[in-house]
């Protein structure tokens, strides 16, 4: 099994971008979907992004989509989340998740804390 170690979160203003990386160990990656989430404070968790094992497919949810990219570098073992136009909303910690489907997703990293000021 995998573990995630996400990195890249920082503070950024309103308008600007960040790209988010989830770093596995292991050396089955390649056989996971990859997600990503995020969780605001006082908020549950939400579903960001997912894609699949090879990177073919991919979802966002509607807050995001057009704003946000997620892939994959199955070489390097590596998700990203490239984030532009991010909005003060989108502050959360941000989750890199694995799964045997992009609907099953079981493991979880640390999380990285996205603060976007306005």
């Amino acid at each position: 099994q995998v573990q995630l170690v996400e990195s890249g979160g920082g503070l950024v203003q309103a308008g600007g971008s960040l790209r988010l990386s989830c770093a596995a160990s292991g050396s089955t990656f390649s056989s996971y979907a990859m997600g990503w989430f995020r969780q605001a404070p006082g908020k549950e968790r939400e579903f960001v992004a997912t894609i699949t094992q090879t990177g073919a497919g991919t979802r966002y949810a509607d807050s995001v989509k057009g704003r946000f990219t997620i892939s994959r570098d199955n070489a390097k073992k590596t998700v990203y989340l490239q984030m532009s136009s991010l909005k003060s909303e989108d502050t959360a910690v941000y989750y890199c998740a694995a799964g045997p489907t992009v609907a099953i997703m079981n493991l979880w990293g640390q999380g990285t804390q996205v603060t976007v000021s306005s």
